[in-house]
């Protein structure tokens, strides 16, 4: 199992030093992977009276994820690197596949795309996509960019895209960046299982339902013609919520589960996840230390 965390911007701020000092806290630690949200717009909530405050705003700070990562990439050395997730579908597909594949260059494979459909139309007006149709695009987004890791020269015509004999340099080393799918919809399912690297639920807390749907993931896996071992799971922890044996004992039932990667939050607030109280960098950083001191027997 891979051991993550979630960089809490919102809290510590976006600077150069102190995004390079959290990251290589992070990698110092023994941490696998750091993973970073996205949003490219933030509403003004006081325009929006009716506007769900647990949703963000432009108060709310998200580097863009590639820029983000490719300054990181050059502050660490093995440190792996995650979005969780982004919003594919209000961007150009052939321009993600670019920017994926110049990042994996450039961090030496240490990416993994995390994807997901979104929910806030605003952003979508704002970059002048079709939030209506962003399931369908999304799928077919997904076959373009990776026909175009994959190979030098691609030609496809589908619903949403056509590319005539055209490619994108560099390409990633390996012909591919691995795509992890984000959400619990059933469509998602059927996505990640004929498409996906691996798949990242966070709507299930360690249970019955969680095993049902990784159950649900590798028959559908398997019934897409491919390997369900080969497909990767990724769950959040909440350390704000619990004592070290809870973390434990949910870290167990993870692993029994077959999940490969868990990333500790200290922010996330979704149902049954919860934030640390502190907001400082240093209150970030002793409760992920905190964390994977009381699970690094079980990786």
């Amino acid at each position: 199992m891979e051991l993550g965390a979630l960089i809490p911007l919102g809290d510590i701020g976006g600077d150069p030093a102190v995004v390079r000092d959290y990251a290589q806290a992070v990698e110092a630690m023994g941490y696998d992977f750091l993973e970073a949200p996205d949003h490219v717009l933030g509403v003004n909530a006081a325009s929006r009276p009716d506007w769900d405050l647990s949703r963000n705003t432009s108060k709310d700070l998200f580097h863009d994820p590639f820029v983000l990562f490719g300054f990181l990439a050059g502050c660490t050395s093995k440190l792996g690197f995650s979005t969780g997730v982004l919003i594919v579908a209000q961007r150009q597909t052939v321009l993600v596949a670019k920017q994926a594949a110049s990042l994996d260059v450039l961090c030496g494979g240490r990416f993994r795309l995390g994807i997901g459909v979104g929910w806030n139309e605003v952003e979508f007006v704002g970059l002048n996509e079709n939030f209506h149709n962003r399931g369908r695009r999304s799928e077919e987004q997904v076959r373009v960019m990776q026909a175009l890791w994959a190979e030098p020269h691609v030609d496809f015509t589908g619903d949403f895209h056509r590319i005539d004999n055209a490619g994108i340099n560099p390409r990633p080393a390996s012909g591919r960046v691995p795509i992890w799918y984000g959400g619990h919809a059933e469509a998602t399912f059927r996505r990640a299982a004929k498409y996906g690297d691996g798949f990242m639920p966070l709507a299930y807390p360690a249970g019955d339902a969680a095993l049902a749907a990784f159950d649900k993931l590798r028959r559908m896996t398997r019934e897409a013609g491919r390997d369900p071992a080969a497909m990767g799971i990724e769950v959040w922890a909440s350390p704000g919520v619990g004592t070290e044996d809870d973390w434990r004992r949910e870290f167990a039932f993870w692993k029994q589960a077959g999940v490969t990667h868990v990333t500790a939050h200290t922010t996330y607030v979704s149902g049954h996840h919860k934030r640390i109280d502190g907001r400082s960098a240093a209150e970030h950083l002793a409760m992920i230390t905190r964390y994977r001191a009381a699970v690094a027997d079980l990786l």
